[in-house]
């Protein structure tokens, strides 16, 4: 692989104003409807369930594990899953996905009835694991289907779909929390699993099928671009730094902050508040200046590296764990991950379309599931291996741990970036060169077969 084949030219021309059809705003209203329920499932598991566990007789890392779980099998249905989707069928994959996940959640809120430790942690990961194969068809399907439909607004439509994840990521702690004070364990896994089934007859009735034909290509074929492996790790620490914070910023807020379960989801706010706001944001400047997305990615990978390293903050800093400066962390952690995230993936389908990849939906399905593959590499990372380090140090040197993962990210992209420029910078020299030598050899006037000079 060389840097000089991944080197394309990434500004485009706008593409005219269209007006918006029916089949793009039904669209939009289902893949709104998937991400709002899907997150506010996924996200109020944080404020309470940690320590819901542990009197379970469930050990941190074991509960970093039982996270962990989720993404990992996430991982292996996205691959499977974006490769098929045109054989599946899109629509079916969306709607099969939501029925499973939404009944695995409600199951997931009678796992309290069952005796503590070897049994409780095998049906956590159980239900766990099913619930992450029905979440990864659905939405890995819906990543394919927005790009499917909206081909040139690809970075504004995933931004305006993140403003739902945000408001999920938002209510989704603060739900949990009020349900578990107020009515116990159960209430919010059934209340989040009927919210999310609700969708199913939603995305039936309005959601249109999608024909494709199949494709020859492949996740390895794709991941041979150095680009596309670079973004892929950038998107791995974002979803590491996620997953780290769901499964030990509940316990490090309760023991050293001391905060409430109810509190604890509140906290949480400052991190999807921002993400869920700045995203149209940075979304709609993606999609006009195509040519800053990857110095948004590296801007926000070091300020998120930054961020991590003062949430604890590092015990190298000799500050004391303060209220308002992991309010502050987070909301900076908010913002920078949504700065990073929203262009990666419009980034990975230019890349793959350059690189000879047929713009179409089994292409899309491909990156689709290569992108949330990697997503969840990174949410089964940050749980599972930031649980072993809390659990072997603290809290603060875990946070530290995803700050160096975001810092060299960002660094790999200065550097990758940088050569990019200066190869870019020595082909238009070379071609200007090679247009002035063929300039200067060319005659100053034209051929005559003869010149006769007629005396008289």
């Amino acid at each position: 692989m060389d840097i000089d084949e991944d080197i394309r030219d990434s500004s485009t021309p706008e593409a005219p104003a269209t007006k918006i059809s029916r089949q793009q705003i039904l669209t939009l209203i289902s893949m709104a409807s998937i991400n709002f329920s899907s997150m506010i499932c996924y996200s109020i598991l944080g404020p309470f369930f940690p320590n819901e566990a542990k009197k379970k007789g469930v050990s941190q890392a074991m509960i970093g594990l039982i996270f962990g779980i989720y993404a990992l099998c996430t991982l292996v249905g996205s691959l499977i899953l974006g490769k098929y989707i045109v054989q599946i069928g899109a629509k079916f994959m969306i709607v099969a996905g939501l029925f499973i996940s939404s009944g695995s959640t409600v199951l997931f809120g009678f796992l309290d009835q069952v005796s503590d430790g070897t049994v409780f942690i095998v049906l956590c990961f159980i239900t766990r694991c099913v619930n992450a194969i029905g979440f990864s068809a659905a939405v890995t399907s819906s990543f394919a289907v927005s790009a499917k439909v909206f081909p040139e607004h690809i970075a504004t439509v995933l931004g305006f779909m993140e403003i739902f994840t945000g408001l999920g990521l938002i209510l989704g702690p603060p739900l949990g929390g009020w349900l578990y004070q107020s009515f116990g364990y159960e209430i919010p896994f059934v209340f989040t699993g009927c919210l999310l089934f609700a969708t199913v007859p939603l995305n039936l009735w309005i959601l249109p099928s999608f024909d494709a034909v199949p494709s020859q290509n492949s996740f390895l074929r794709l991941c041979t671009r150095i680009k596309i492996l670079l973004i892929c790790f950038v998107v791995f620490t974002l979803s590491s730094g996620i997953g780290f914070l769901d499964a030990t910023l509940s316990i490090f807020a309760i023991e050293k902050l001391n905060l409430s379960a109810g509190s604890v989801g509140l906290l949480m706010i400052g991190l999807s508040l921002p993400y869920g706001a700045a995203s149209p944001i940075f979304g709609v400047i993606s999609d006009k200046y195509p040519s800053i997305r990857k110095w948004m990615m590296v801007v926000g990978g070091m300020a998120t590296a930054v961020s991590f390293c003062f949430l604890g903050p590092l015990p190298v800093f000799h500050i004391r764990s303060q209220l308002w400066l992991t309010v502050l962390m987070l909301i900076v952690v908010g913002f920078s991950l949504c700065l990073t995230c929203i262009p990666t993936f419009a980034e990975m389908i230019t890349c793959a379309h350059e690189n000879g990849f047929e713009e179409g939906l089994s292409t899309l399905g491909l990156v689709s599931g290569l992108f949330s593959a990697v997503w969840s590499a990174g949410m089964f990372f940050g749980p599972t291996i930031g649980g072993y380090i809390t659990q072997a140090l603290n809290f603060e040197w875990s946070a530290g741990v995803q700050g160096a993962l975001a810092f060299f990210a960002a660094l790999l992209q200065v550097i990758y970036f940088t050569i990019e420029d200066i190869q870019k910078k020595s082909q238009k020299a070379n071609r200007t060169d090679v247009s002035s030598s063929q300039g200067e050899k060319s005659p100053l006037l034209p051929k005559t077969d003869h010149l006769t000079v007629d005396v008289r």
